[in-house]
């Protein structure tokens, strides 16, 4: 008999559900779009795009299915959760182009110990804009990130010589500035960053906003301004430097492979978080395949680009909110 024909499908306990889909939410997405959406079977869950959350400045839908591979990364810790391997099949049906994943429970296999310091690590991971404690990565991290990307199908680049350093910051800041002209960006800002006071459960709080900073900060690459002269910024610049700066990357540049960064990243993030480490994140000079492929080859990566993150240590918990459960599922048969 062949291992096809041994293979019992497990159902999905009904009572396991909501907090199943509300660890896949707490995914790190683009300005906290949660552009994720999910359909429940007996048998499976079905991951979706939200076109509606789509950026402006985001026309192809990569930023959108990276995030949306994040989302699939925390269903799958979701799974180990119940004590399953999970099951995945990554755009597993031509005839469905929305269609991104479908999970199902595998082989029982009961959850590890470093399991479950990254589950545990979940809620207080975040995207750290705000200044990092002075001070070195915890020993042996770097290396585990990288083999988290290595697992994931991805590489994660260090950028830890001077020159290759100085020639990244150069690219970032030269995008920035363009960005911060462009109309579709400044929308992108005023859509999703919230005003202080706000109980909205998704974009980026005002608490997760740095204060304009008019000088340079030695060693940190230049952000996203997400106040836009509006003063609603409540984080302090400055600070020390990150720890260190790398580029994560697939190798190549299509659907498969930006689903497979977000699981990438959220993997090596909550890895991260569970010994107290973060990253500030810059997706902006990543967001054209122009840009993608300049900043390849003026650093000799080995692949495409998708993200470079500056890690540093912050013993903070500022995860946002998250929407709930309930506006997570998509209604209806496939389409």
């Amino acid at each position: 008999m062949s291992d096809q024909a041994k293979q019992v499908s497990v159902p999905i306990p009904a009572a396991s559900v909501d907090g199943m889909l509300a660890m896949a939410a707490r995914a790190p997405s683009i300005f906290n779009t949660q552009p994720w959406l999910f359909r429940v079977t007996r048998y499976k869950i079905e991951l979706y795009p939200d076109p509606s959350r789509r950026l402006r400045s985001d026309p192809s839908g990569r930023e959108m299915l990276i995030s949306c591979g994040a989302a699939l990364y925390g269903l799958r810790l979701a799974v180990r959760t119940l004590g399953y391997r999970p099951v995945v099949k990554l755009l597993p049906d031509l005839d469905q182009p929305r269609l991104l994943a479908q999970v199902k429970l595998g082989e029982p296999a009961p959850l590890t110990p470093a399991e479950q310091r990254v589950i545990d690590a979940l809620p207080r991971r975040h995207t750290h804009r705000g200044p990092f404690e002075r001070g070195p990565l915890p020993r042996g991290l770097l290396i585990g990130l990288q083999h988290d990307a290595v697992a994931e199908h991805a590489s994660l680049a260090l950028i830890d010589r001077p020159a290759a350093y100085s020639l990244l910051s150069t690219i970032v800041a030269q995008a920035t500035r363009v960005a911060g002209k462009d109309e579709r960006s400044r929308a992108d800002i005023k859509q999703w960053v919230r005003l202080p006071g706000s109980v909205a459960r998704d974009g980026v709080p005002a608490a997760a906003v740095t204060e304009p900073d008019r000088g340079s900060q030695p060693g940190r690459l230049a952000q996203r301004d997400l106040d836009l002269g509006r003063g609603i910024g409540l984080l302090p610049p400055g600070g020390p430097p990150p720890g260190a700066t790398a580029v994560l990357i697939t190798p190549a540049d299509t659907p498969l492979d930006w689903l497979r960064a977000g699981q990438a990243m959220h993997r090596l993030l909550a890895h991260a978080a569970s010994q107290w480490v973060f990253a500030s994140m810059n997706s902006q000079p990543l967001e054209s395949p122009g840009s993608r492929a300049t900043i390849r080859s003026r650093l000799g990566l080995p692949g495409a680009p998708q993200l470079i993150l500056q890690l540093g240590v912050a013993r903070t918990a500022q995860s946002t909110a998250r929407r709930p459960p309930a506006e997570l599922l998509r209604s209806g048969s496939p389409a």
